[in-house]
């Protein structure tokens, strides 16, 4: 059975509120959040003045996804809304050992985020020290993009290397997540499925969530 993080960007943030109540009542595992700047990826999501909000709001675990230059500076604030998982890009970060080191010292879970160009043999000295490898399976910066269909192999590279190395890091993937790609994933070895368009855009989004959890 997958887990399932509902990634906030698809929803409708003209009633938010009504939004994150419908996940509180679903039987999401996770809220996905992506910060984004300008300048890591060509797009700006929303910052701490919202993310406090939703944070208020939400009864679920926060997974919060900086698609951001050196997510490193944020660790105390994301740490102060309560997030269960911080997860920073590889490609964003110099230090990165030291920033998980930070992470989990400030009582959050650390992830590792892959951008799609980005080979999983760069997680080899790392992947023993975070709670999740996060795969993007489109380019960040943007929703409703197309899957990348690289990402199947990817995820059993990652797969295979989580298991040579004895750890228990999750794998979640982000991008084109929906009722065509999701078992392919699921099958291939991921934990957790993020997905944003396809629950929030549906007719029935707890009923969408429901089926992406039993896969």
């Amino acid at each position: 059975m997958a887990l399932v993080s509902p990634s906030l960007l698809a929803a409708d943030f003209l009633h938010l509120d009504r939004d994150i109540q419908m996940i509180n009542r679903s039987e999401a595992d996770w809220l996905h959040l992506d910060v984004m700047d300008g300048y890591f990826v060509p797009n700006i999501s929303f910052g701490f003045p919202v993310l406090e909000a939703v944070a208020k709001a939400c009864t679920k675990p926060l997974d919060v996804h900086y698609m951001i230059d050196r997510p490193e500076r944020y660790i105390q604030q994301t740490a102060k809304l309560g997030a269960m998982m911080m997860n920073v890009h590889l490609e964003a970060t110099v230090h990165l050992h030291r920033t998980i080191q930070e992470i989990h010292d400030a009582g959050m879970k650390a992830g590792v985020t892959l951008n799609p160009s980005t080979p999983v043999s760069l997680l080899e000295d790392i992947i023993g020290d975070v709670e999740m490898v996060l795969l993007m399976s489109v380019n960040p910066g943007f929703g409703g993009q197309k899957f990348i269909e690289n990402t199947i192999d990817k995820v059993k590279s990652l797969r295979r290397l989580i298991s040579e190395k004895g750890c228990q890091t999750l794998i979640e993937v982000d991008g084109g997540v929906q009722g065509e790609t999701a078992p392919r994933l699921v099958e291939a070895g991921v934990d957790v499925l993020v997905s944003g368009s396809y629950v929030f855009g549906a007719k029935d989004p707890e009923q969408v969530i429901r089926d992406l959890r039993s896969l």
